[in-house]
């Protein structure tokens, strides 16, 4: 054994595995896809309300993601230690918006795409799926649930408020029916027939009714 052999590192040997200009075309392409990414989000989001914070996550997971996969693919020990150390990682945060799922899901396949050298495929794929969701989450359309919240006073008052919603709506689904001393409150999940809000002038001008709320729905009912 030599004086050089005992200083010898394997770290040193693994610097170049990876090359520069490949780490710096990998994580340059994830920043572009992941800051695409986020704007496909901004562009389509629906929720109640918006977090920039999210949307600085689908960029960072896009760069960690193909940071990672790099580390993997250039080294097989690496990876048997990388699947080791990722497996006793968890998440708590809660994913509040279904469509949320899928852009972290997005976010984590372009990355180990890019980071597979399949740069073609990332890019073509992403804005494929990316138009997709452009298209169809931002399509309007007249069948969105709504909620109707109303107060009435006595059985007729309930039965004018139900003969007009039938005659104004395409669908009339009662939720709840909660009954006090001196008023009926009533919910009912409709959908409506165009875009004209007139059914609760309607349902407000009905004798006996003190108030008509009209409230989005996005199919979760807490009763």
């Amino acid at each position: 054994m030599t004086f050089n052999d005992i200083f010898k590192s394997g770290f040193l040997e693994n610097i170049t595995s990876v090359s520069i200009f490949d780490m710096v075309l990998a994580l340059a392409l994830a920043f572009g896809l992941g800051v695409f990414i986020f704007l496909v989000y901004r562009k389509t989001f629906k929720g109640v309300m918006y977090s920039s914070s999210f949307g600085v996550t689908l960029i960072a997971l896009t760069m960690i993601s193909t940071l990672v996969i790099l580390a993997v693919t250039s080294n097989v020990v690496l990876s048997l230690g990388m699947v080791g150390a990722l497996s006793i990682v968890r998440f708590r945060t809660a994913i509040k918006e279904p469509l949320d799922i899928a852009f972290l899901f997005w976010s984590i396949a372009v990355g180990i795409v890019l980071a597979a050298g399949m740069i073609p495929l990332a890019v073509f794929g992403s804005v494929v799926i990316g138009i997709m969701l452009i298209v169809f989450v931002n399509k309007k359309s007249h069948d969105n649930p709504y909620i109707v919240v109303i107060h009435c006073k006595g059985r007729d008052s309930e039965d004018k408020v139900l003969a007009t919603l039938k005659t104004h709506v395409q669908k009339c689904v009662v939720k709840s029916k909660t009954v006090s001393a001196d008023a009926i409150e009533l919910h009912y999940e409709v959908r409506l027939k165009s875009e004209d809000t007139s059914l609760v002038n309607a349902l407000s001008a009905i004798s006996g009714v003190s108030n008509a709320v009209l409230v989005s729905y996005n199919g979760d009912y807490m009763g």
